[in-house]
């Protein structure tokens, strides 16, 4: 355990005035602060009814105390609650009379990051904490419960006990300079650590579609002036966003609106019509529009098909190579019906035939776009990822890569090794095992104070 010298106090519920308001403290100081305010420490884990008294011990609130002491609390040290009412001007009183009392204000995430130290909780569940609190659906909800209760850690340490299975083989062949050629070349050394790629990959597709549910698809809406674009990003949205009339042109800026498909966050940025123009502001809307694109995940490439029957090759030429590119026919019934089913047929599944106006079509695209990305048919079992994650599971993947090319290639026992602790020193840093002490300090700071 990590004995922190100082107690640390916060208000723990969202700011503004409501029925209840909870104050946390944490530390050493914890059971006088508690005597001080309340009068008495109260029965570990009982909630007790108390009045808060000041310096001059007059009421300043009444309500409930919780007191939880080292090590069996979420911090791991001495924790206590008071939970009373919401207003204000009570919690700012309520605080000040404990940070008279020797506390001091805490850092954002610094419960967080105390019951991390304190091996309460690995890095991986500290972030899921703030995953759950900011999940913006239920989808992404689930996910940060899972990781919260050690469903991705699990995994990375089976991943990580698998590597020192192979640490200890491949090290312990290397002790033995005169037999290490055969030794390692008779045995079964690449097939393990291509199970582990194998595993790192599974691990890696997990995380990505972790990182969707938190973080979300951008998508950018690109076309000629009046293709629809507005009309598809307020029929997908299910609101007005989107100024839409018949003037070419409309649009002038970057219009963002947040959907949800299957319980994915969708960022949608509807932009300006792309075309030459000598109009300022309309040219400033096209550059803007071209910006958009390139932070974009997957761009929805929109034509007026009563104008334009064939795709356009030059739109396509403006989308980021790699990029990946849904073509839209909008407009389509303003087709008459045999036409429209002779372009579709002769289309086949190239593109998603809409009408924005009237809604044809615009449930096939969600599900197209929701494909797209390699979202997993059944989001309920995903756990909750960030891009760091994501980012030291592809460094685990080229560290064994590397290792089992060096092993296949030159029968090097030695650069084996040393990619199989590179690769599990990857793999620490998800849960924290090895991490940085600016980066620790980065992923706390984005949490909520009290939290």
């Amino acid at each position: 355990m990590k004995e922190s010298t100082d107690t640390i106090c916060a208000v723990a519920t969202p700011a503004g005035t409501g029925g209840l308001g909870i104050i946390r403290v944490s530390g050493p100081d914890v059971p006088r602060i508690a005597q001080t305010v309340t009068g008495s420490l109260p029965a570990p884990r009982h909630a007790a009814l108390a009045d808060f008294r000041d310096q001059s011990g007059e009421i300043i609130d009444s309500g409930i105390v919780l007191y939880f002491p080292a090590p069996r609390s979420f911090t791991g040290e001495h924790v206590l609650e008071l939970q009373g009412h919401g207003g204000t001007f009570v919690l700012q009183q309520l605080v000040q009379r404990v940070l008279d009392l020797g506390a001091r204000a805490a850092r954002p995430g610094e419960f967080s990051e105390r019951a991390f130290l304190n091996d309460k909780i690995d890095l991986v569940q500290a972030e899921a904490i703030a995953d759950l609190i900011d999940s913006g659906s239920a989808a992404a909800a689930r996910a940060a419960q899972r990781s919260l209760q050690g469903v991705f850690s699990q995994q990375v340490h089976t991943l990580q006990e698998a590597l020192t299975a192979l640490r200890v083989f491949v090290e312990a062949a290397i002790d033995f300079p005169d037999e290490e050629i055969d030794f390692l070349a008779e045995s079964d050394i690449s097939e393990r650590v291509q199970e582990a790629e194998r595993h790192v990959a599974e691990l890696l597709e997990g995380a990505r579609q972790g990182r969707l549910l938190r973080d979300g698809i951008v998508l950018a809406i690109i076309g000629r002036p009046n293709a629809g674009k507005s009309s598809l990003l307020n029929a997908l949205s299910g609101e007005d966003s989107a100024i839409v009339t018949e003037i070419p042109g409309t649009t002038r800026d970057v219009l963002r609106e947040q959907i949800d498909i299957e319980g994915i966050p969708v960022h949608v940025a509807d932009t300006a019509g792309i075309r030459e123009t000598t109009d300022r502001v309309e040219a400033e809307g096209i550059r803007r529009a071209r910006l958009a694109l390139e932070s974009a995940d997957i761009v929805l490439l929109i034509r007026d098909v009563s104008e334009h029957p064939e795709p356009e090759e030059a739109l396509s030429s403006e989308v980021p190579a790699g990029t990946k590119t849904i073509f839209v026919a909008n407009k389509s019934d303003r087709l008459p019906p045999q036409r429209l089913r002779a372009l579709v047929e002769e289309d086949g599944s190239e593109q998603v035939w809409i009408s924005a106006r009237t809604g044809q079509g615009v449930q096939e695209l969600r599900t197209r776009i929701f494909t797209a990305v390699g979202a997993a048919e059944q989001v309920d079992g995903s756990f909750s990822a960030r891009q760091r994650h994501v980012e030291a599971l592809k460094r685990t993947a080229q560290h064994l890569a590397a290792g089992r090319a060096a092993m296949d290639n030159q029968q090097a026992g030695e650069l084996l090794a040393e990619d199989l602790c590179q690769a599990q020193k990857a793999l620490g840093e998800i849960t924290g095992e090895v991490l940085p002490d600016d980066l620790l300090g980065e992923i706390f700071s984005s949490f909520c104070i009290g939290k």
